[in-house]
């Protein structure tokens, strides 16, 4: 029963869409066969007479209606959502601005030729309302800074992991530069390069950029991971597993509680205010400390003038997908590419799972740290947006074929998102796991580096621990790595929200364009027919939805506009100070000459949301693989890079 289940949880949405399909298909037909022979409702007063009742479809008529319904009221909240999230979002990042602005008045901006002035974590610290720069379970979102510095910043060390393979060296180069232009960095970032064996060269290649940034950061190291461990597959996940546990040898067990695991892309720039305002966070609520997961929001500025629009609109209405999660008061908040934890929590899951399942490894890592906590994670907005590139096939400038070679890229990676439907069959098994064990709240766990790959050692049995007395254990050292928490209950209205959240994101954008056609075929067969199920009321209410909906979506392409623009220009002032404004990519936007963008959603949605969502959903039938690939990223205008040989 449990391999039906497995089996059957990992097929979810396909199952789903299949479902969906039969049910339309049986209305629709049964509506056809019942219109075609002209049947009427037919009753008789005779017992002995054959007693014919052809209502079409019947009860399915009403289920199949209702379900239309809720759909639609789905695609209804969510553009109100992400409205809201990129409202408040922008609010807050304009109060931000203009506190950093009175900041650099009062203080000048001769600290250093870099960020400092802007957010620099000596001047960043924490007063005890600092809640209010997160989105928690309190809720706030105003932005405080002072001046008083009643924190030791550098007492938190930031452990920044790099997955990249084959990314050109002038994008790791770039986002290192970044990095390594923040005030913080030589005393609080350990940089984890984490290149693979399967790229060539890979360790030459490491090597060069350490020589280069050596000093620059606290330290700066690299792992290469192996290509052969059974059970693994290629991606970002394995890569960062890889990179976690030997990073994870680093730290005592004292220390480990300061420490904060960031996981980037290649091309993410991050300003020194996220690392500040996470610092910030972790030090201002120590009772969340340790269960704490910090998720910014994601802007595409650097290239989105050199891609075709319809690339443009979908990358912004992921970025949507991603902030929707982010607003005032929101208790579920899965990260988008780039994400931070502490490292007790790390250690607590058994970092990064690399199995074929976890291709999806932001909301992968996410929902296996939500079940290890029976729901009870906490999550914080950082606001401070991550600037990302658009995807591109390098067609700029080469006509039809150019566009169509960037939207070939964008569908890939739309693709191996919409792959990511895995988690939500994964998010099933573990919500039974999880009920079946409801009852063990105390658990006991081991630092990730001592424990197994595969992390099926990582939950040492509490009982073990108790049996053991405690001085032959003093004095022994065994269960010394071993540290102990107890886990509230089971949050079952988090559970609720988590599986709504994975219903838009993996159910939804197929559901839609089911039913839209389906209802409206419906609504022509049966039109002048009488309404026996008493449901033809519903259709106009979707209707309606269906269009706020999209009028929702124009909406938040008109706040993203100022969101956009806000995030545009604190970039420019950081890098400006920073000296890395020369040949580096800033993508303007106007709403004139962007207006094209408004009228490309209608497309956006089937072609880079339904389409692939129905294909990944109908390829896991036979394969749970997915070939990894790493999209082109738009790069720093610079002469020819040196290869690594050369360097080194």
């Amino acid at each position: 029963m449990s391999s039906i289940f497995a089996w059957c949880s990992r097929r979810a949405g396909g199952l789903a869409m299949f479902a969906t399909l039969g049910l339309s298909y049986w209305v629709i037909s049964s509506e056809v066969e019942s219109t075609k022979h002209g049947y009427k409702y037919l009753s008789t007063d005779s017992l002995s007479a054959p007693h014919y009742n052809p209502q079409g479809a019947g009860i399915w008529v009403t289920i199949f209606s209702y379900y239309c319904l809720f759909i639609h009221v789905l695609v209804f909240m969510f553009p109100m959502r992400s409205c809201y999230a990129v409202w408040s979002i922008t609010k807050s990042l304009r109060q931000a601005a203009r506190s950093r602005a009175l900041k650099d008045i009062k203080f000048g901006r001769g600290r250093r030729g870099s960020s400092t002035s802007l957010s620099s974590a000596e001047t960043l610290t924490s007063s005890r309302d600092v809640s209010s720069s997160s989105s928690s379970e309190a809720g706030d979102l105003d932005l405080e800074l002072s001046s008083d510095a009643d924190i030791a910043p550098d007492r938190i060390i930031h452990a920044i992991i790099i997955p990249n393979y084959k990314e050109e060296n002038d994008t790791l180069r770039e986002t290192l530069e970044v990095l390594a232009s923040h005030p913080q960095a030589r005393n609080t970032y350990d940089v984890i390069l984490g290149m693979e064996a399967r790229e060539h060269g890979a360790e030459l290649k490491a090597a060069m950029f350490i020589n280069e940034f050596a000093k620059k950061f606290r330290s700066i190291d690299y792992t290469i991971h192996p290509s052969d461990i059974p059970g693994e597959v290629a991606g970002k996940g394995s890569n960062a597993a890889w990179a976690a546990r030997k990073l994870s040898e680093k730290y005592s067990i004292g220390q480990r509680k300061d420490v904060i695991v960031t996981g980037i892309d290649a091309d993410s720039h991050l300003s020194s205010n996220y690392f500040a305002l996470v610092t910030t966070m972790h030090v201002a609520h120590p009772e969340t400390a340790n269960t704490t997961l910090y998720s910014a929001p994601i802007i595409f500025d650097r290239n989105a003038h050199n891609v075709p629009a319809i690339v443009r609109v979908a990358d912004i209405l992921w970025s949507a997908a991603g902030m929707s999660g982010l607003y005032k008061g929101s208790t579920i908040a899965p990260p988008t590419s780039v994400y931070s934890l502490p490292l007790e929590l790390v250690d607590r899951v058994g970092g990064w799972d690399c199995d074929k399942e976890a291709i999806g490894e932001d909301l992968h890592m996410y929902l296996k740290c939500f079940f290890a906590l029976n729901g009870n994670l906490t999550v914080r907005t950082v606001l401070s947006p991550v600037s990302q590139t658009n995807v591109t096939g390098g067609g700029r400038g080469k006509g039809i074929r150019g566009i169509i070679k960037d939207m070939q890229a964008r569908y890939k990676q739309a693709q191996r998102h919409m792959w990511g439907a895995l988690d939500t069959g994964y998010a099933l098994r573990k919500v039974v796991e999880t009920w079946r064990e409801r009852k063990h709240t105390s658990r006991a766990f081991r630092p990730l580096h001592t424990t197994s790959t595969d992390g099926s050692d990582t939950y040492v049995p509490q009982s073990q621990v108790d049996a053991v007395d405690p001085e032959v254990a003093k004095e022994s050292g065994i269960f010394s790595d071993v540290v102990t928490d107890t886990l509230g209950g089971m949050n079952y209205e988090r559970t609720f929200y988590l599986f709504h959240r994975l219903f838009e994101a993996h159910f939804l954008p197929v559901q839609m364009t089911i039913l839209i056609f389906a209802s409206t075929l419906l609504l022509w067969i049966t039109e002048g027919s009488d309404d026996l199920q008493n449901v033809m009321w519903i259709y106009p209410i979707c209707n309606i939805l269906r269009t706020a909906g999209f009028l929702e979506v124009a909406v938040y392409l008109g706040l993203y506009e100022n969101f956009h623009k806000i995030c545009l220009e604190t970039r420019e002032k950081e890098m400006s100070y920073a000296g890395l404004t020369k040949g580096m990519h800033f993508s303007s936007r106007d709403v004139k000459t962007n207006f094209i963008d408004y009228v490309m959603v209608p497309l956006v949605a089937p072609i880079f949301g339904s389409i692939p969502c129905a294909q990944a959903q109908i390829c896991h039938f036979w394969t749970l693989d997915l070939v990894y690939t790493v999209s082109k990223k738009v790069t720093r205008k610079r002469g020819k890079s040196l290869s690594a040989e050369s360097m080194v």
